[in-house]
Parts: C-alpha cells; sequence; structure tokens
C-alpha cells in the first residue's frame, strides 16, 4: 500500500530553541495516534536526534551508507516503537550526502509513512536547503526571546522563497506566569509579530529542557497535552492550543503574585 506521507520541516532558523525536542515529541504524539511516523535527522554531520530519541547506540546503517550505496533506506531505518521509525545522519561520507541524495530518501520515507518529519539544522545556508527541498509544510519552532523570534520571521520567508505556503508557529517554553505578568510576550502575540499561525504552545518544563529525551509522554501532563494539541492539528483534528495562562490565573494565583511581587 502506498501511504505518500505528509513530509514536514521542523525548522527555527536559530538554534538552541528546542527544535531536535521538539521533533522527537511530536514524532512520538503522531505515533500514538496510530499513524506511521519517519523522524529524519536532517542536520547532516551533527546527530543530535538520535540522542533525543536514546538510540545513538543502534545505529548500524546512516544516510552515509545510502550515499556510497552500501545500504538501502529501509536497512537504515530504527525502530522506536509500533509506529515511530527513526533515519539517521551519516558519521562518515557527509560530504556525499547531497541534496539529490537527501531528496531520493525523503521520497522513499513518503512512500511507506504517514508523516515524514525532517529535522532541519539551524541557518538558512546550503545544509537548510538540503532539508528544506523535499518538505510540503514547516513548523517554525521559536522561544519568546526576542533574536529567535526574529530568526523565525526570517525563517517563514525563505520557506516561502521554496513554494512552502503551509507554515505554523510553535513557541516553545512558554512560562504563563511571566505572560501573565506581562513580562514575557505571549504565543498570540508572537504569531502576530512573525505573521505566521499559529500552530502550538509548548510550557515552560525543566525535565524536557534538562534532559531532551524524548519518551512516552503522559498525555495529562501539560507537556504531553501540548505535544496531543499539536499532533490533533497536523492529522486534521480539532484546533486547539495549549492555553500557558491557565494555570496562573484565578483569584489564588492572584493573590500569590501580588504577594511576592
Amino acid at each position: 500500500m502506498i501511504l505518500m506521507a505528509k513530509v514536514i520541516l521542523v525548522t527555527s532558523g536559530k538554534g538552541g530553541v528546542g527544535k531536535t525536542t521538539v521533533s522527537a515529541n511530536l514524532g512520538y504524539a503522531l505515533s500514538y495516534l496510530g499513524k506511521r511516523v519517519a523522524l529524519v535527522e536532517g542536520d547532516i554531520g551533527l546527530n543530535n536526534l538520535d540522542v533525543a530519541l536514546n538510540a545513538e547506540d543502534r545505529i548500524v546503517y546512516d544516510a552515509g551508507d545510502v550515499a556510497t550505496g552500501r545500504a538501502s533506506v529501509a536497512q537504515c531505518l530504527i525502530g522506536i516503537n509500533e509506529n515511530l521509525f527513526f533515519f539517521p545522519s551519516a558519521t562518515a561520507a557527509v560530504n556525499l550526502i547531497t541534496t539529490e541524495v537527501f531528496l531520493r530518501v525523503v521520497r522513499e520515507l513518503k512512500r511507506n509513512f504517514d508523516y515524514v518529519l525532517i529535522d532541519s539544522p539551524a541557518g538558512l545556508e546550503e545544509n537548510f536547503h538540503r532539508a528544506a527541498v523535499g518538505a510540503e509544510s514547516a513548523l517554525i519552532v521559536t522561544t519568546p526571546h526576542i533574536s529567535a523570534i526574529r530568526d523565525g520571521a526570517k525563517t517563514v520567508k525563505k520557506l516561502y522563497s521554496y513554494g512552502i505556503r503551509e507554515c505554523g508557529l510553535v513557541v516553545n517554553r512558554v512560562n504563563g506566569e511571566e505572560v501573565l505578568a506581562k513580562r514575557q510576550l505571549s504565543p498570540e502575540e508572537i504569531a502576530e509579530v512573525t505573521e505566521i499561525p499559529l500552530w502550538g504552545v509548548l510550557p515552560e518544563d525543566d525535565f524536557v529542557n534538562k534532559y531532551t529525551i524524548a519518551d512516552s509522554l503522559n498525555k495529562h501532563t501539560d507537556i504531553g497535552m501540548s505535544y496531543s494539541f499539536i499532533a490533533d492539528i497536523l492529522n486534521g483534528g480539532e484546533r486547539k492550543i495549549y492555553d500557558c495562562v491557565s494555570p496562573y490565573s484565578g483569584f489564588f494565583n492572584k493573590l500569590k503574585r501580588w504577594i511576592y511581587k
């Protein structure tokens, strides 16, 4: 059966915003919906996605082996769970992984999965081009910091030049208390500034940010719920976005903030 996956680039423009963690956990969230998902390392040579998936010791073949003809795309795939698979970057023959080779990998994966998520490198140069050329839509990951917001806006303009018009914004590391106190831009304000539709909000979470290891996300936790909402939107379901402010609203929370001013 030919599935013809939706190919989504997870990108940021700026490094350090949690893009790889978002890619990994969103892959999990989509797989929990029963979708077959291929996570592709687009940051050739740096290999961060395998760490986020705790799969670095399981790599036998990688993109370099596909480029040299030593292995097929299917042989490179590493099963993370029943529905989630990982295609690793290269540790050798990095210079042989051209845009054409990468595009061939994506097209082959597209025939056998529901979703192909490409974790792109930071920046907008040649490595970005290689990762973006096969994508049909994109998630732009940013944080509430000015430099990250600015780079996110630059990234979406670059994506438009590739003909990628379906772009959504994911604002990571949102502190609801800071938003409520007007010390941090709200996700809605960031979406307005960047002119990118808001597709997801991820709350500040010390465990996820510190360890960056994607694992079985509990849908009843704030971070698990927020990823589930994004997965639902990508899957054509209910357009629901995590409310980062609600845990800090109400009379007693307002009183506590006033006391600790």
